[in-house]
C-alpha cells in the first residue's frame, strides 16, 4: 500500500527514535517535534485557486514549520503531511 499526497501537500518521513549523546534511545513522544525531514511523496500541485508549481520532490531533505504538520502512523512508520507553503527551505548537500 502507498500514500499519495493530494493537492499541494507533501508527505515527510520522520525517525521513530533518536539517540542522545550518551546513546540513550529517546522515545519519540519525549522528543521535540522535528523540523527537518525527508520528502517521500508530493501532491500534484492543485489548490482551490488553481495550480501551484511544486518546488520539492521526492528525496529532498527539507526544513519546515514545526507545528504546521499533521503527524500520523501508516504501516507502523511515522509520517508528517504538510502543505508546501509550510516548508521553509530545501537542504542541499
Amino acid at each position: 500500500m502507498q500514500l499519495k499526497p493530494l493537492f499541494d501537500r507533501v508527505l515527510l518521513k520522520i525517525e521513530k527514535h533518536k539517540k542522545d549523546e550518551s546513546s540513550i534511545i529517546l522515545p519519540s513522544k519525549l522528543e521535540e517535534r522535528p523540523a527537518i525531514a525527508n520528502v517521500v511523496g508530493v501532491g500534484d500541485g492543485t489548490t482551490e485557486d488553481g495550480k501551484v508549481e511544486m518546488s520539492v520532490k521526492v528525496g529532498d531533505k527539507v526544513l519546515f514549520t514545526k507545528y504546521a504538520a499533521q503527524e500520523f502512523q501508516f504501516d507502523g512508520e511515522d509520517f508528517l503531511i504538510i502543505r508546501q507553503d509550510d516548508i521553509l527551505a530545501i537542504i542541499e548537500k
